[in-house]
């Protein structure tokens, strides 16, 4: 199908707000769909729009470089007629006049507008948080001033056991720091996991000499120049010269509630991208949507939905049809283990163990209503193509056959079908 034309795209880009991984995509989609239009991308950052996911993990290595991947080099850009323009933020949007006013005081007309402004990382707000030593992980300067911090015993406290306090604890025990991980849940990546997963990742750490106190509830950090320590409710105090506040993220929608978007932690969201205001799409990390598998309110933090979503955008707004979705998959490397997921979990699932953890290789299948919803494949990816195929077709799963690793995922499914 033709991409559509409109006529006043000659007068008025597609403005996409923010260069991340989803604008990014955004304006790499309308071009390689035939969009002759102007694209003008804005990124708050100076530098070319680079890689998140090594933020935590490979760039805090020792000896690694201090440049992440960019996700696409200038010629692209170039090449591409995106006229990307850096340093800069939206400061208002013009639903009804269709414009963007920009932080160097222009205003830019829009055919289309696309918000793709991602999230931040949640602040730390107990006394002390502003010490010096005390940092959240987002961003690349973030990342460098953390990889700085980590050298040999170094007293590390992190706050948070999920994904990025979890790598950063990895990276940290790897050169030689000294490392607590407070969580006041009582397991680790206990929001995306199951209790299986999280005891074998918190056994790999404390192997590799990270301690864990759960139950810890931070109420301050103190210090006289900078962080020296860190107190929980229970009166305990955990030396730090290091303090990173891994709690979690929050979707950049302040500018989109202004111009009277819905937003409900996230900018909510249809299928192909829509907000309720005409003209207006959002993509990535910020946005809140239905589910197609199982039609729950969801907003998701990883980069493949950030891909598929703005690919979702750049068809709707070419008015051809877009890839089939894809299920949502998220990864993390820790300790050189590497766990993958597809679906998303819920805490009611049922949990069902294929394999042994303790020998280091293993996968868990999450069953609702006897259908497979969600797998954690743990160093070993055999799984997880079938049970992406499976979770997609909201297939039924035999638990007794699901149970033996030595029977394939796509066995089991057919025996219960």
């Amino acid at each position: 199908m033709p991409s559509q034309q409109p006529t006043e795209s000659v007068l008025n880009p597609i403005v996409i707000v923010g260069a991340g991984h989803s604008g990014v995509a955004v304006a790499a989609g309308l071009r390689s769909r035939g969009w002759e239009g102007d694209i003008l991308l804005l990124e708050a950052e100076k530098e070319t729009p680079y890689e998140r996911p090594p933020l935590s993990k490979e760039l805090l290595k020792a000896g690694a470089p201090d440049e992440s991947a960019v996700l696409r080099k200038e010629k692209f850009y170039h090449d591409k007629r995106i006229n990307r323009r850096a340093g800069l933020t939206v400061d208002a949007i013009d639903p009804g006049g269709r414009t963007v006013q920009l932080s160097d005081g222009s205003r830019h007309g829009y055919h289309r507008l696309v918000i793709a402004t991602g999230s931040r990382a949640r602040s730390l707000t107990v006394p002390g948080a502003e010490l010096p030593g005390v940092q959240a992980l987002r961003t690349r300067d973030d990342a460098l001033e953390l990889k700085r911090a980590l050298v040999p015993g170094a007293r590390v406290a992190i706050i948070g056991a999920g994904y990025i306090g979890l790598e950063v604890a990895a990276a940290a025990a790897a050169k030689g720091c000294d490392v607590t991980v407070l969580e006041f849940q009582d397991r680790v990546m206990s929001r995306v996991t199951s209790e299986p997963v999280s005891r074998f990742f918190e056994r790999l750490h404390e192997q590799n000499g990270v301690r864990f106190v759960f139950g810890a509830a931070v109420t301050a950090v103190e210090g006289s120049d900078r962080a020296e320590r860190v107190v929980t409710a229970d009166g305990a105090a955990y030396p730090a010269d290091v303090v990173l506040a891994g709690i979690g993220v929050v979707p950049n929608q302040e500018l989109a509630a202004e111009a009277g978007l819905q937003c409900q932690d996230g900018i909510l969201v249809d299928d192909d991208g829509r907000t309720s205001v005409p003209g207006i799409y959002a993509t990535g990390d910020v946005t809140r949507f239905t589910s197609t598998i199982d039609g729950a309110s969801q907003r998701l933090e990883c980069v493949q939905n950030a891909m598929a979503q703005a690919d979702r955008v750049a068809a709707d707004i070419t008015g051809q049809a877009p890839a089939d979705p894809e299920i949502p998959w998220f990864w993390t490397v820790q300790h050189g283990v590497r766990l993958q997921t597809a679906g998303v979990r819920h805490p009611d699932d049922d949990v069902i163990v294929r394999g042994t953890p303790a020998e280091g290789k293993f996968s868990v299948v999450y069953l609702r209503d006897g259908r497979l919803a969600a797998v954690d494949t743990i160093a070993g990816l055999t799984d997880f193509r079938p049970a992406k195929k499976l979770i997609a077709q909201k297939t039924r799963i035999d638990p007794l056959l699901a149970a033996d690793p030595g029977t394939p995922l796509t066995d089991a499914a057919f025996a219960a079908s």
